[in-house]
């Protein structure tokens, strides 16, 4: 039964024992059936009421992931290797979230006083049983691996304050466009980045992760000098940029809204 089952899963992922990348049709559809754009483009909303009714099909997608041994992963490209890590991270914590819902206002109701939301493992993937904490930090940020500023705005946490859940699953072959896109869209929104004054107010991200962006990933090596490269997307004139790295207008981090991103 076990073995039937696992073609079963293989043949729903269309992944050959030894294919070069992976089929994430599946949750591409779910994420346009789903999630729903707002703001011009630049946040999304998730019908989590819609994705519960479609469990099952997320639940089939969840299992592709967790038949892929770590032997084919590794033969993957870099590329094919962080959008699967990405959209596992993503496809996991919705399913974390539907797990209560509607029963939360928050991801962070999930938690505990002892172990947070992200802590808890209940992943299986690539031969071991995982955290979002350490799908996010020991594999998609590790040191000497990927070096991509740029996925803080392709994962999601669920939360209104996150980058937007995109409504289209990442793959090696157009990763890099779907992070440029991610990010500026993320930039563009004024909601959480925005010149004010003499003070650049950007995402908390930014100070959480700043050391993804001031170690050389990406060619970055400052906050300033990342902003710089995005200075449309941020609304910012040659002259601001100029005057952001003569440090005339600070940076400030704005509070980050934990409340479920959930459409209405």
């Amino acid at each position: 039964m076990k073995n039937i089952l696992f073609i079963f899963v293989l043949w729903m992922a269309g992944l050959p024992a030894q294919a070069e990348s992976f089929n994430h049709a599946p949750w591409d559809a779910l994420l346009k059936k789903y999630v729903v754009s707002i703001e011009q483009g630049v946040a999304t909303q998730v019908d989590y009421d819609g994705f519960l009714g479609d469990r099952f099909q997320l639940k089939v997608y969840l299992s592709t992931l967790q038949a892929v041994p770590e032997s084919t992963f590794e033969a993957w490209s870099k590329a094919e290797q962080l959008a699967f890590l990405i959209n596992a991270y993503n496809a996991w914590t919705v399913e974390l979230i539907l797990a209560r819902y509607p029963d939360l206002e928050s991801i962070k109701d999930l938690g505990s006083w002892l172990t947070s939301p992200w802590a808890k493992s209940f992943i299986p993937l690539l031969g071991e049983t995982r955290s979002l904490d350490e799908l996010e930090h020991e594999m998609i940020r590790a040191e000497g691996q990927y070096e991509e500023p740029r996925i803080h705005f392709a994962v999601n946490c669920a939360s209104i304050g996150c980058p937007a859940l995109a409504r289209s699953a990442y793959t090696g072959q157009h990763l890099n466009d779907q992070l440029e896109d991610a990010t500026r869209l993320f930039l563009s929104d004024r909601s959480r980045n925005r010149l004010t004054g003499n003070t650049l107010n950007v995402s908390k991200i930014f100070d959480w992760y700043r050391e993804d962006f001031e170690r050389g990933w990406g060619g970055y090596k400052t906050l300033p000098q990342f902003f710089s490269n995005y200075s449309k997307a941020l609304g910012l004139s040659e002259r601001d940029i100029q005057r952001l790295k003569s440090g005339d207008i600070g940076i400030d981090f704005l509070d980050y809204d934990w409340r479920l991103n959930r459409k209405p």
